[in-house]
């Protein structure tokens, strides 16, 4: 990155996507820097405003950050009216950890895999960005979770301002795709929800169209 003073910084970027889309030359770039003096980059890469004006956050550590906000301050319909969140917990036949479990008194467990959403085609959003067999192994142990009688849901967190509905993204991850449509079709619930984003802050509030 090059800052308006001329200076050329090297950024860590906490994306292990593609980011097709989110690194055009000319871009504008908002950045972090950390007092860690332990960091071998002590700025992080945090959002890009395209030269459209379209905001993305590349920092994925945020979906789950944003989601969990949102759970909390019941900005999400569906997933209001629980008691406790917990985040990591483990579970599953392949060993896993899932991003959040809901719990209540005289409900279902709820357990919440997020995914970060900044892949764009005009206004259509799409996941995954790259093959991901992380991504289908999450799929199938939210299966197994539903066939359990548990709530298990795919959370898609959009953190793109120019997307206005989501696809999985069948011609990268045709695989990804199909376990997606098998999921709904097993009892995984499928939302997607879009972020406001602007160099001031972020905050999960709208609830976008999902097609498969």
């Amino acid at each position: 990155m090059i800052t308006p003073d001329g200076r050329e910084l090297t950024l860590h970027c906490p994306n292990t996507g593609a980011m097709t889309g989110c690194a055009t030359p000319g871009d504008t770039v908002w950045y972090s820097t950390s007092d860690n003096t332990k960091r071998k980059y002590p700025h992080t890469w945090e959002l890009t405003q395209s030269q459209s004006g379209a905001f993305i956050c590349v920092n994925t550590l945020w979906a789950n950050r944003l989601t969990k906000e949102a759970i909390l301050n019941e900005s999400i319909s569906e997933l209001s009216g629980y008691s406790s969140l917990k985040s990591e917990v483990k579970y599953g036949a392949e060993r896993s950890r899932i991003d959040f479990m809901l719990q209540a008194d005289s409900r279902p467990d709820c357990y919440i895999e997020v995914k970060s959403v900044t892949l764009a085609e005009n206004e259509q959003g799409y996941f995954p960005d790259a093959v991901t067999e992380r991504g289908q192994k999450h799929l199938r142990e939210l299966m197994s979770v539903a066939a359990e009688g548990q709530r298990a849901v795919i959370f898609f967190a959009v953190l793109h301002s120019a997307i206005t509905r989501f696809s999985p993204a069948r011609h990268i991850d045709e695989k990804y795709a199909q376990l997606l449509s098998e999921a709904q079709q097993r009892g995984v619930e499928i939302l997607a929800y879009k972020a406001e984003i602007s160099a001031e802050g972020m905050a999960l509030k709208k609830s976008l169209p999902v097609t498969l």
